[in-house]
């Protein structure tokens, strides 16, 4: 599956990225937190000026575990 790394490497740190980026969008990308943000939107477009789409995950820090959610990114064209 892609982007299972990164959301592995969120799983496994879940507890450290909770002291630090609680309620944060936080942006993974090959098992490393390149940023944080706010919201989806400002973590989508800012790092979409660094990467490319479909290669770094956008995940909400929440406190609960039901909480996970995986938010994946792909470029879409429709004609």
């Amino acid at each position: 599956m892609m982007l299972e790394k990164e959301f592995e490497f969120f799983k496994k740190n879940r507890k450290e990225l909770l002291k630090k980026y609680k309620n944060l969008y936080i942006v993974i990308k090959d098992e490393k937190v390149v940023g944080s943000y706010k919201t989806q939107s400002e973590a989508l477009s800012e790092s979409a000026k660094k990467f490319e789409l479909g290669t770094f995950l956008i995940q909400k820090v929440l406190k609960n575990e039901e909480d996970l959610i995986q938010h994946f990114h792909s470029r879409v064209v429709f004609n």
